[in-house]
């Protein structure tokens, strides 16, 4: 079994604004999604949901804030999931709730060196 990190991506500026029952609705639907996983025991983290500011260093000690405001899509969240495959972890992030939103999900293996 491989584990795989999943980064949720999407634009803060675009995600529509809700009421507190839609809050509600779609924090269900995250919980439904990574409970599926779970029932199929691929769940190895279930991660968290990251905040829209943060600090990025570089080389040179130069610090400043992040994450980019140039780019659109914004970290928001990562899960780590077990699965056999790249293929069969990417089947398991199509029904994704941040898909929803016009987000993305991007999929990457662990390495094990």
């Amino acid at each position: 079994m491989k584990e795989f990190l999943l980064v949720f991506r999407a634009d803060y500026k675009s995600m529509p604004k809700t009421s507190p029952e839609q809050m509600q609705a779609n924090t269900q639907k995250w919980m439904n999604w990574i409970a599926g996983i779970a029932a199929q025991n691929k769940l190895a983290d279930r991660g968290n949901r990251l905040e829209s500011t943060g600090q990025v260093i570089k080389s040179g000690g130069i610090i400043s804030d992040g994450p980019y405001a140039e780019i659109k899509e914004s970290i928001m969240g990562y899960t780590l999931i077990n699965a056999e495959s790249i293929e069969e972890a990417t089947a398991l992030c199509k029904e994704c709730p941040i898909l929803l939103f016009g987000g993305s999900v991007e999929v990457r293996e662990i390495s094990k060196l």
